[in-house]
């Protein structure tokens, strides 16, 4: 069955709005556990927009199931990582500008510098992961920096507009999957998905995990945390 990584970014999101202490992303991740997640997902970004280093390490001592860190290629990000030792880190792009990720990383045109940050987390014992378009020359870079896993990039597909542009979406999505998973990496999958477009990228074969967030947070607004993990992750096993 896949894995449910529920990404808890915009619980800190609502927090940070109003400089406040609540809501709690590490009670978030606590509800989101006992709805069912299978890992839990944040993003510390260089601006600190949402997650804290003070929520990182918290949830360090406190989630009980895969930790997963989102970050980018900077150095003092990747000291901090290597300091709490998630379970995995996916590195992805990253622009103080942008409202959320616009697109995969460019490991292709970085290769040195995805190289360095990807032998630093290994070599603190952490399972690294590239957060990649469906882009096969970006899969062939990501084997060559020696990553474990690709996660990739859905976006395009959950925005199209209409059911051709998603089918065409979806197509590109099989093939990539197919050359990740020749390569002998692991395969990963999120960025807008929802509780309406996820089967069909649930069902590519092989797919071990989808990180999904925004519209979790949302649908908690209106159910409760546990309730929405509970009924995405039923989603995910039918």
């Amino acid at each position: 069955m896949v894995q449910l990584g529920v990404n808890i970014d915009h619980v800190a999101t609502i927090r940070q709005a109003r400089q406040t202490y609540e809501p709690d992303p590490v009670w978030a991740a606590a509800l989101a556990e006992l709805g069912g997640a299978d890992g839990i997902t944040v993003h510390l970004r260089e601006d600190r927009r949402h997650i804290q280093e003070r929520d990182l390490r918290l949830l360090r001592e406190t989630v009980t199931v895969k930790l997963n860190l989102e970050l980018a290629c900077v150095e003092d990000i990747v000291d901090i990582a290597c300091s709490v030792r998630p379970t995995q880190a996916t590195l992805v792009p990253e622009r103080r500008e942008e409202v959320t990720t616009e697109g995969g990383l460019d490991a292709d045109g970085n290769l040195t510098r995805v190289r360095q940050a990807t032998r630093r987390l290994q070599d603190a014992g952490i399972f690294v992961s590239l957060f990649l378009d469906p882009d096969l020359k970006q899969i062939d870079a990501a084997t060559a920096v020696g990553a474990q896993a690709v996660e990739l990039h859905t976006g395009a597909y959950a925005l199209a507009a209409t059911p051709a542009v998603e089918q065409a979406e979806l197509l590109k999505q099989h093939a990539a999957a197919r050359a990740i998973v020749e390569a002998g990496l692991h395969l990963h999958a999120g960025h807008g998905l929802n509780y309406r477009n996820v089967q069909p990228i649930a069902r590519i074969p092989r797919m071990e995990e989808l990180n999904i967030g925004h519209s979790i947070v949302a649908r908690a607004v209106m159910v409760g945390f546990q309730t929405a993990v509970r009924e995405m992750k039923n989603l995910l096993s039918q």
